[in-house]
């Protein structure tokens, strides 16, 4: 089990976020995002699990610029309506100051890794080309990944999409991918949200494989075996 700490941004903002140690010896740190429903007691779980695989975790609550400590009990529409609102609201710089706040708590004891889901998916792609000294990033079905495909990665990607995913068009992935052709590009026989547990699209199968191909990435680039 995490707690809950207090993180000061660049420019002063202080925000919360879940922090996990790692269970034994540290393969690395790593920068959770959230889905669009905030630090989620999914969000948690999955920030404790990779705690218990060896990861130091820092999930921030990436919406607390716009309203502190937003989480979504249950998965509504209106609270997907109140999500989107707060994301679009918080825009893409923001999240880019709180995530280096985040890389800079974690790295003066090893490489720094991203993972983000949904809204975090498209988060972890823009830490990959924005935040400075993150080692590799794996980006779950982030739905602004086709638009913000102009962007350069400072380091190894991958992204993981539901070929059933009723939010990003197979077309979009198409985009994305003829656009960044050196980012590996996964798709899965699953729908959006296919790795959250309890959800309607979870996917044991594929959310299994994303989960090894992510800590496969992170080996590869740092992480300690």
């Amino acid at each position: 089990m995490g707690t809950m700490i207090e993180l000061t941004a660049s420019d002063g903002f202080t925000f919360d976020a879940y922090h996990v140690a790692p269970a034994g010896p540290r393969k690395g740190g790593l920068v959770l995002i959230q889905e669009i429903f905030g630090l989620t007691a999914w969000i948690k779980r999955t920030a404790d699990h990779f705690g218990a695989l060896g990861y130091e975790v820092i999930a921030p609550s990436l919406y607390d610029r716009i309203e502190r400590g937003f989480i979504a009990a249950e998965v509504t529409p209106e609270t997907l309506q109140k999500g989107v609102k707060l994301a679009t609201e918080n825009g893409l710089k923001k999240p880019v100051i709180d995530m280096q706040a985040c890389v800079d708590r974690l790295k003066a004891a090893g490489p720094v890794f991203a993972v983000g889901y949904c809204y975090g998916g498209s988060a972890a792609w823009i830490a990959a080309c924005e935040v400075e000294g993150v080692a590799a990033a794996s980006a779950y079905y982030g739905s602004m990944l086709p638009n913000l495909a102009h962007l350069t990665p400072k380091c190894p990607v991958i992204a993981h999409f539901g070929a059933n995913d009723a939010h990003i068009s197979q077309e979009n992935v198409d985009r994305f991918k003829a656009e960044k052709p050196d980012v590996p590009v996964y798709m899965y026989d699953a729908g959006h949200g296919f790795a959250r547990d309890g959800s309607a699209d979870y996917h044991e199968p594929s959310a299994r494989l994303a989960l090894e191909r992510t800590l496969a990435l992170f080996q590869a680039n740092g992480a300690i075996a």
